[in-house]
């Protein structure tokens, strides 16, 4: 286990607070990361992509780096725009 893995162990169980927002709040980073990945992976900056759905580049960096309160239709044409398609599952 990484120092840092160890840390978050430890401090989710000495913080409750902090324990009930980490894992959400991980998740939502998660997912503005992928969202960053792929657009990387098409070859577009923010600006290209804000223009591809007619937006700000503002728009595109509040989606990738505060994914916790996106609507599904602007997902759905953020992954239309990168040539992709939005699937979401219940595991």
């Amino acid at each position: 286990m990484s120092d840092l893995d160890q840390y978050i162990q430890d401090r989710k169980a000495r913080d409750p607070e902090f324990a009930d927002g980490y894992d959400e709040g991980y998740e939502s980073f998660k997912f503005g990361v992928l969202l960053k990945e792929a657009r990387k992976e098409a070859g577009l900056t923010q600006l290209q992509l804000a223009q591809k759905l007619q937006t700000q580049k503002s728009a595109i960096s509040r989606i990738e780096n505060n994914s916790e309160d996106v609507k599904l239709s602007t997902l759905e044409r953020f992954a239309a725009a990168l040539g992709k398609k939005l699937e979401i599952r219940l595991v």
